[in-house]
């Protein structure tokens, strides 16, 4: 199975600039996608009658968003974390026979770490939805997680140290998720690959120059990791500040 994950940061925007010939490329078996930043009525997605499409908007306008669009249909869909609802879009989760899968845009913690408590609040009660889900079958995890990990993950990790999406809250929130039973698909193939990032600062030649950060992620539960069959990050697809990344796992049924 082929899975897509893209943060577009606004898919009117992006659609102008390349997604439908990436979409069409890839033939994924789910792509996800998150930023919408759209409301329901605003966009007419033609991607063929064998996909199912899942939105959840935000309720604040251009703001935000997620979707995931699956060939094959899913047993539920579940929108948000506790409650069948989520204010600001930020996850959706598809059932299906063999795995769970989720997609998520987790919420930045801003340049002045104004929502940083938000943030680390936020991070536990998703890691204890995950765990939920993971009690009954398999997850498979993909989205804007909104942190780099280690050092490895960004360019320059000494100067942007403390900074939002690199502090040590951050960092550890996502270690504390990992070592629950999960796994960073691309650091489980490629532990010291460098230079390989899925976002870039909109500041004149900082894409050309790859001075990037890791911040778009497959996780899986660690029981999946025989069935990882390749994890990569397409640096080379533009149409957003993110680059799309990609899982492939052997099937699950």
């Amino acid at each position: 199975m082929k899975f897509v994950s893209w943060n577009v940061n606004g898919l009117r925007s992006c659609v102008n600039k390349g997604f439908y010939a990436y979409f069409n490329e890839t033939k994924a078996d789910i792509f996800c996608v998150q930023e919408t930043k759209l409301q329901e009525g605003q966009i007419q997605l033609d991607l063929g009658e064998e996909y199912h499409q899942y939105w959840n908007y935000a309720l604040k306008k251009g703001y935000s968003g997620t979707a995931v669009f699956t060939r094959t249909e899913p047993l539920s869909v579940r929108y948000g974390l506790e409650e069948d609802s989520e204010p600001e879009g930020r996850i959706i989760t598809l059932e299906f026979a063999a795995f769970y899968l989720v997609t998520v845009y987790t919420p930045n913690a801003k340049r002045d770490l104004s929502r940083l408590e938000y943030r680390l609040e936020w991070e536990d009660r998703f890691r204890n939805y995950l765990l939920q889900l993971d009690a009954h079958k398999p997850v498979v995890i993909c989205g804007d997680l909104n942190v780099a990990h280690q050092e490895i993950d960004l360019k320059n990790a000494k100067a942007n140290r403390g900074n939002s999406g690199f502090t040590e809250e951050e960092r550890e929130k996502m270690t504390i998720l990992l070592d629950a039973g999960f796994t960073d698909s691309f650091r489980y193939l490629y532990p010291d690959k460098t230079d390989a990032y899925s976002w870039w600062s909109n500041m004149p030649r900082v894409r050309g120059r790859n001075v990037g950060w890791r911040i778009d992620y497959f996780l899986v539960s660690s029981r999946l990791r025989p069935f990882i069959v390749d994890a990569r990050i397409d640096a080379h697809i533009f149409g957003s500040d993110h680059c799309p990344v990609v899982l492939e796992l052997a099937d699950l049924a």
